[in-house]
């Protein structure tokens, strides 16, 4: 009997244990924006970590702590370091939930509540893999370190502080977010990073009426649109100077991995209500999530929605820049700072949160016995994603240690992370565990 077949008979003999494990970190609050249930989730996280037969302990970062688990592996076996979050969103408005969201709900093949996809459900598939392969071979077939962020969801602030603590590994595995939209297993290479800020244009000292002040009184909310416009043009070009000068092309193999991935645009399209893509014409639908972007995610003007004939005083863009291989999230907001300096001074910038992007090639030795494993594991092939669209703070490892990250999502699309009625479906937990398992295994087989 091969190792998948072994690992799903354990699960299959443990499930109510493993799924009480499960529920039981779910309904551990930890809110990282707010505090809440902090300090216990830190001390359940490290339970979970000694239970899979780790040495755990708390690394202080100035922030909430990281959870840190080792183990040895044979010697000379490769060192693989897996990271996930055991911090999660706020609840958000309680009377969307059918259900409390820290009171776990198992129905329709799937457990609803908050963390549950992102990432406690994850995370633990991870560790259960690991407990796992100790309790059916006797031990790990490499050399284990285990990271639970306790800051992911306020942009891992400390996380560096925390990698740079640890023994360099020879790769990084993480498990976050979902599968491939279409529903198929998914290993991903990289994610992209992200700059947000504000843009503020300021008037008079009140707001005017418009009959009186109209024509006369500087309108703040016609000086920030023009100059957003002179930001990106009407084909989709991003026109701040300096701002891609450092985006690397894409290789051969990551190309080549687009170029194999489904995608229906026209029902893609119809699905979010619209009929054609966002400018700049003639990029393919992967393209578009492995290049740069600059996207306004609201204008107001502060009026608390009223909308009276006024002149406003006020006008605020909020914006976000997503990067790219080669970006920097320093640099691209020195390109933004110098582009208003000579094109909009009266302009104030308010910069937020950032993330410099990850990027591991397919070229890589160790893709393809990732692929090789999740495939084993998850009982289908994955498919290859050079890229995430979004953005996740696997820059820690790749910038700090310069070593090849690679995701293997284990929660469903329609997961609703950070949403009202967060789900995991409880096969992709089962199965992520076996993949867990699985690709460890592989992992070692490539470094032999």
């Amino acid at each position: 009997m091969g190792l998948a077949e072994q690992v799903r008979d354990w699960v299959r003999d443990r499930e109510p244990g493993l799924l009480a494990e499960l529920a039981a970190w779910i309904a551990q609050p930890s809110v990282s924006r707010t505090g809440e249930g902090m300090a216990d989730a830190a001390e359940h996280g490290l339970e979970l970590l000694r239970r899979s037969g780790l040495t755990a302990r708390a690394v202080e970062t100035g922030g909430w702590p990281a959870l840190v688990g080792t183990a040895p592996g044979p010697a000379d076996a490769p060192h693989v370091l897996v990271y996930g979050h055991y911090d999660v969103q706020p609840a958000g408005p309680l009377h969307e939930w059918l259900s409390p969201p820290f009171e776990p709900d198992f129905r329709d093949g799937r457990v609803y509540g908050r963390g549950t996809g992102d990432n406690k459900g994850q995370h633990l598939a991870q560790l259960l893999g690991l407990r796992a392969l100790r309790e059916i071979t006797g031990g790990l077939p490499c050399r284990v370190t285990v990271l639970l962020d306790g800051e992911e969801e306020t942009g891992s602030p400390n996380l560096a502080k925390a990698v740079r603590q640890l023994d360099r590994p020879d790769l990084v595995v993480w498990s976050d977010g979902p599968v491939h939209e279409s529903g198929r297993a998914s290993v991903v290479l990289g994610v992209r990073g992200i700059v947000t800020f504000e843009l503020r244009v300021r008037g008079a000292n009140d707001v005017l009426h418009s009959g009186n002040w109209g024509g006369v009184a500087p309108n703040p909310a016609w000086r920030l649109v023009q100059v957003l416009a002179g930001m990106r043009d009407a084909q989709g070009n991003v026109l701040v100077e300096g701002f891609a000068d450092d985006v690397v092309p894409l290789s051969p193999g990551e190309r080549d991995a687009l170029e194999r991935l489904p995608v229906d645009v026209p029902e893609v399209l119809a699905g979010i209500g619209v009929s054609g893509l966002e400018p700049p014409a003639g990029l393919g639908y992967y393209q578009r999530l492995t290049g740069p972007t600059f996207s306004i995610n609201s204008l107001t003007c502060e009026d608390a929605g009223e909308h009276r004939t006024v002149v406003p005083n006020v006008a605020v863009a909020k914006c976000d820049m997503r990067l790219v291989g080669g970006q920097r999230a320093d640099a691209v907001f020195a390109a933004i700072r110098a582009h208003l300096a000579r094109h909009a001074p009266d302009v104030e910038l308010v910069t937020g949160g950032a993330m410099n992007p990850s990027r591991t090639l397919p070229e890589t030795r160790w893709t393809q016995a990732v692929l090789r494993g999740a495939e084993v594991g998850l009982g289908e092939e994955p498919l290859l994603l050079p890229a995430l669209g979004g953005s996740l703070p696997i820059a820690a490892f790749t910038d700090e240690l310069d070593v090849p990250c690679y995701g293997v999502p284990l929660a469903n699309v329609d997961e609703h992370n950070h949403a009202p009625n967060e789900n995991l479906v409880l096969d992709w937990f089962r199965r992520g565990i076996v993949a867990a398992a699985t690709v460890q295994r592989a992992i070692a087989e490539e470094g032999r």
